[in-house]
């Protein structure tokens, strides 16, 4: 007399053995693993393509919003992304994740990028300073290397200058303030430069 097997009694191993000729190599893989073999998919056609921007991430900090069902935590980061050939920009949003958090910060970057004027030599024209919220930095031109710390030196190597000597002022633990201050700093480069020559 025949034995009737169904799937729903039979154990994982004997089910991938009997069904694999009637479904082919794939059947097994899929009673075994379920759904777990398909990985987490991308953020569309182009999740693969190479961006042209360079990214650092600045700061990631966990922060927490109470709401009536209580703490809802999620992650900030700030990220400054450039393309090494003077354009720079700084982001900051927010995630549920950290990954997630990126992402999301380096598109509100690309939405902020500014041009910045690099002289042949790989620096600035001219020394500036300029002041965002309480900060207040001082740039000048220099040979010899990137000359500043933290946020100014990964904004100056991501638009592409090669020397610069960066100076803070007025210091802070807030390093968002500090690259913001930096980029007032390399538009009122830019600005010099247009007003002398207006040709340009």
């Amino acid at each position: 007399m025949e034995q009737n097997i169904t799937e729903q009694n039979m154990p994982e191993q004997e089910k991938a053995k009997t069904l694999a000729p009637v479904f082919g190599a794939e059947r097994p893989k899929r009673f075994a693993g379920g759904m777990r073999g398909r990985g987490r998919r991308g953020f569309g056609p182009d999740s693969n393509k190479k961006s042209e921007y360079e990214q650092s991430v600045l700061d990631i900090a966990r922060v927490a919003r109470v709401t009536k069902g209580g703490k809802r935590f999620s992650f900030r980061a700030t990220v400054v992304i450039g393309n090494g050939k003077s354009k720079v920009g700084v982001g900051i949003a927010q995630g549920r994740d950290v990954a997630q958090s990126i992402q999301k910060a380096f598109n509100d970057a690309k939405k902020h990028l500014i041009t910045v004027e690099i002289t042949q030599d790989g620096t600035i024209a001219h020394q500036v300073e300029a002041k965002y919220a309480s900060v207040k930095v001082l740039l000048k031109p220099a040979r010899g290397g990137v000359k500043a710390g933290g946020a100014v030196r990964m904004v100056a190597k991501l638009a592409g200058i090669t020397s610069l000597t960066g100076k803070l002022l007025r210091r802070t633990n807030n390093k968002l303030n500090i690259a913001r201050a930096t980029l007032e700093a390399l538009k009122k480069i830019k600005t010099r430069i247009n007003t002398n020559h207006p040709g340009k």
